[in-house]
């Protein structure tokens, strides 16, 4: 299990990361369908939390190894069949890069925000051709609003943090499906309205920070 990484400010102060923000205004609904399906399947909480191989996860995890120089993962006490979807998967990713000829120079940049209090990590920055990208993996069955206000937050802190060079190329999402595997690509040329929208959350979650302090 990783660890969850720690922002703070210049002066030590904790700060909220893009993901803790948007978890805070997520609809439950899903989330009590889901963990509801857990129990009749008879697992605990703590069992359903637990991550799941599948081939989604393995081919985003021969992804990032990929991108790091590190041995691919071997799919060890992985099903047989999950580890062939996620190589067909990572083959369809290579492709893709190839075909794009996207080049991506950092990987898990951690930034942090002076201006707004936030913190966040980003998957890659890349080149497409002589513009500045944004790449971020999901594994996940449908591209959701979260991940377009995630792309915005990470788009916040770089051009905050590195406001001469713009992502002008704009903003690469490349999906893992859980069970299948199946890559897809979903470019977005702006994100503005979304950053706008994802600064408002991170102002309402100080405010209900502040209100909930009040009730302790």
């Amino acid at each position: 299990m990783s660890v969850r990484e720690i922002y703070k400010d210049s002066e030590g102060n904790r700060l909220p990361s893009v993901t803790t923000i948007l978890s805070r205004f997520k609809d439950s609904g899903g989330l009590l369908y889901w963990a509801n399906q857990q129990g009749l399947a008879g697992k605990t909480l703590d069992e359903a939390r637990m991550p799941a191989a599948s081939a989604g996860t393995l081919a985003h995890d021969m992804v990032e190894a990929s991108l790091n120089k590190r041995p691919l993962p071997d799919g060890a006490g992985v099903a047989a069949d999950v580890v062939a979807k996620a190589k067909a998967a990572f083959q369809t990713y290579l492709a893709w890069q190839e075909m794009t000829k996207i080049v991506v120079r950092h990987t898990e940049v951690s930034l942090v925000s002076e201006a707004h209090g936030f913190g966040g990590r980003l998957d890659a920055i890349g080149m497409m051709g002589n513009q500045l990208v944004l790449i971020d993996w999901k594994t996940s069955n449908a591209v959701y609003a979260d991940h377009l206000l995630q792309l915005a937050g990470y788009k916040t802190l770089w051009e905050e943090t590195y406001p001469d060079q713009l992502l002008t190329g704009g903003f690469h999402l490349c999906r893992f499906a859980k069970e299948e595997g199946d890559f897809s690509h979903h470019y977005f040329p702006n994100l503005d309205k979304e950053a706008a929208a994802f600064l408002l959350m991170r102002d309402l979650y100080g405010r209900m920070k502040q209100i909930e302090k009040r009730v302790k």
